[in-house]
C-alpha cells in the first residue's frame, strides 16, 4: 500500500486535533493479543509524552488502531509522534514476535474549527460495539 497524501495547506505541527488509523501489517490482528495490545498502548503513552500529545481517545481494534490526539504545544509534529509511535511500538513486537506489527503509512483527519472532538471520540470508544465486538477491553 502506498502512503496516503498529507495536506499541503498544512504544516502538521502545533496545537491541533487529529483523528489517526494505523493499520497492522496485512492486517493481521495482532492486537487481539492482551500482551500485543498492552505494549503496544504504553509506547502509544510514551510517545505522546514526548512528542507533547495527548491522546484523548483510542481503540484497538483486532488490524488496526484509531486515535484522537492533540497537540499540547507550537511545536507538537504529528508525523513525528505517528512516525514514532509506530517504529517503538513496532520495534517492541518485532524484538518479542520477530514479525513485522504496521503497514506503510497512516490515515489522518485534521479536525477543524467546526468539528466536535467529543463526537469523534465517541464514535472510536463505540467502534468495537458497532463492529460486534461487545466489552471490548481495549478502548479508551
Amino acid at each position: 500500500m502506498s502512503r496516503p497524501k498529507r495536506l499541503s495547506s498544512h504544516s502538521y505541527v502545533g496545537r491541533a486535533n487529529y483523528f489517526l488509523t494505523f493499520c497492522t501489517y496485512e492486517r493481521v490482528k495482532a492486537l487481539t493479543d492482551p500482551d500485543i495490545a498492552a505494549r503496544t498502548l504504553e509506547q502509544f503513552r510514551r510517545t505522546a509524552a514526548i512528542e507533547q500529545f495527548a491522546i484523548r481517545a483510542y481503540c484497538l481494534m483486532p488490524d488496526h488502531v484509531h486515535l484522537l490526539v492533540e497537540g499540547l504545544s507550537a511545536s507538537s509534529d504529528l508525523k513525528r509522534f505517528a512516525k514514532m509511535a509506530k517504529q517503538r511500538s513496532g520495534g517492541v513486537h518485532r524484538r518479542r514476535r520477530g514479525q513485522r506489527l504496521w503497514q506503510e503509512g497512516y490515515f489522518e483527519r485534521v479536525l477543524r474549527d467546526g468539528d466536535d472532538p467529543a463526537a469523534i471520540g465517541r464514535y472510536i470508544i463505540d467502534n468495537p460495539i458497532e463492529a460486534g465486538f461487545q466489552n471490548y477491553p481495549n478502548v479508551g
